[in-house]
C-alpha cells in the first residue's frame, strides 16, 4: 500500500483533468490563504485548483520557501509575516498546517483577527489548548474547524446517515487499526522529536479515535491503554480500549515501526463495516449478518478529501448546523488523547 502524501498525490493526478464535481462547494466562496508550505499546504493548492480556484496568501516561516509556494500554485500575495497576514482585510479564512505544537499560536492570532480556521490534525496539543481557541472563536464570532479528513469525507456523512435510520441495528464495537514504518533513531524527525510534538498518537492515533468516536452515540468514560515510548519520551506505539455510557466498545491499535492495514471494522447487530485507508476513504463494504452477502458503498473521492475540508467550513460560515457541530467530536477525540498522553507520562515542551 502506497505511503499518504504518494495516495494523494495519484488521486490528484487521477482527477485534475476531470470535470469538477458541482456539489462539494455550494456555499458562498471565501477568500483563503495558507499559514505553512509543506505537504498540506501544497495538496490544499492543488484541491483548490481542481475547483478552478487559487489560494489568495501564504505565510511561512522561511520567506523563500512561501515564494517559491506562490509562484508553484499562482499564490497573489506572499506575507512577511503572520500578524500582515491577519491584518489583510481580503482574507476570510485561514488554513494553519504547520506542526502540531504551533497550532495554538496561530489558532490565537487568526481567530483574535476575526479570521475563520481549519485547523490541520491534531488541531491542538491538548484539551486547554482547543478549549481556549474554541472560547477564542465564539468570542469573534467565527468558525473554527478540525481538518481530520473523517470529519469531512462524504463517504462518513452517508454511512452516519444510514446507522442512525437503524438500519444497522446498534453498533457494538469499532476495531481500528494505523501503522506506520518510521525509520527510528533520528529523534530530530517530526515523528520521535518532543520538541514537534511528535508520536504515535497526535499523528496517526487521531483518525483512529476519531472513526471510533464518530460511530459511537457518547463520549467513551471508560479508557485502558498500554504504551510505549521512545527514548526521546513520545509515544511510539499504543494498545487502547474503550468503553462508554451504552456500552459500547472502542479497540485501537497503532504503532510507528510496523505497517499495518489502515483499517477500521465497526460492528452493528446486523452487518459490520470495513473501511481500508480509512483516513480519506471513499469505498467502504458492509457484510451482513443474516445471510453474509456484502455491499459496497461508495460516496465522494479522495482526490477532494482537502476540498471537503475547506467546503464544510464555507457551509458552517454560512450557518450549516451540521457542519458547525464537527468539532465536537474533535473536542471528544482531543479529550480522549490528552487522557493517553497524561497515562503513558508523555509531556511535551510547552506543557512543563
Amino acid at each position: 500500500m502506497p505511503d499518504a502524501a504518494t495516495a494523494a498525490a495519484a488521486a490528484y493526478e487521477a482527477a485534475k483533468n476531470r470535470p469538477f464535481p458541482n456539489d462539494i462547494f455550494t456555499a458562498p466562496q471565501l477568500t483563503w490563504a495558507v499559514i505553512g508550505c509543506g505537504v498540506i499546504a501544497n495538496q490544499m493548492a492543488e484541491a483548490l485548483s481542481l475547483a478552478g480556484r487559487r489560494i489568495h496568501g501564504v505565510a511561512n516561516r522561511t520567506r523563500e520557501k512561501a515564494v517559491a509556494f506562490a509562484e508553484r500554485h499562482g499564490v497573489e500575495r506572499v506575507y512577511d509575516s503572520v500578524e500582515e497576514l491577519y491584518a489583510d482585510p481580503e482574507v476570510d479564512a485561514v488554513y494553519v498546517t504547520t506542526p502540531h505544537n504551533t497550532h495554538i499560536r496561530y489558532l490565537r492570532g487568526a481567530l483574535a483577527a476575526g479570521k475563520h480556521v481549519l485547523c490541520e490534525k491534531s488541531i491542538t496539543l491538548n484539551s486547554a489548548e482547543l478549549d481556549e481557541a474554541r472560547e477564542l472563536a465564539e468570542k469573534n464570532g467565527v468558525v473554527l474547524m478540525d481538518a481530520t479528513t473523517i470529519l469531512h469525507m462524504p463517504l462518513y456523512a452517508e454511512l452516519l446517515r444510514r446507522a442512525r435510520t437503524g438500519e444497522f441495528g446498534r453498533m457494538r464495537l469499532a476495531q481500528v487499526n494505523f501503522g506506520s514504518f518510521r525509520e527510528y533513531g533520528d529523534f530530530s524527525s517530526r515523528f520521535f522529536n518532543p520538541a514537534l510534538a511528535g508520536g504515535a498518537l497526535l499523528d496517526i492515533g487521531v483518525y483512529a479515535l476519531t472513526i471510533m468516536r464518530v460511530f459511537m452515540e457518547s463520549q467513551p468514560t471508560e479508557v485502558v491503554s498500554l504504551g510505549n515510548l521512545a527514548a526521546s519520551g513520545v509515544d511510539e506505539e499504543g494498545g487502547i480500549v474503550c468503553r462508554n455510557a451504552e456500552g459500547q466498545l472502542g479497540v485501537v491499535s497503532l504503532t510507528l515501526h510496523a505497517k499495518q492495514p489502515k483499517r477500521a471494522v465497526i460492528a452493528f447487530d446486523r452487518c459490520y463495516l470495513e473501511v481500508t485507508g480509512y483516513p480519506r476513504a471513499d469505498r467502504a463494504q458492509i457484510v451482513w449478518t443474516e445471510d453474509g452477502h456484502t455491499e459496497e458503498v461508495a460516496a465522494g473521492e479522495e482526490a477532494y478529501a482537502l476540498c471537503y475540508e475547506m467546503a464544510d467550513l464555507e457551509a458552517a460560515v454560512a450557518g450549516n448546523a451540521e457542519k458547525r457541530v464537527l468539532l465536537d467530536y474533535a473536542a471528544d477525540v482531543m479529550e480522549l488523547m490528552t487522557r493517553l498522553r497524561a497515562d503513558w507520562g508523555v509531556v511535551y515542551p510547552e506543557e512543563r
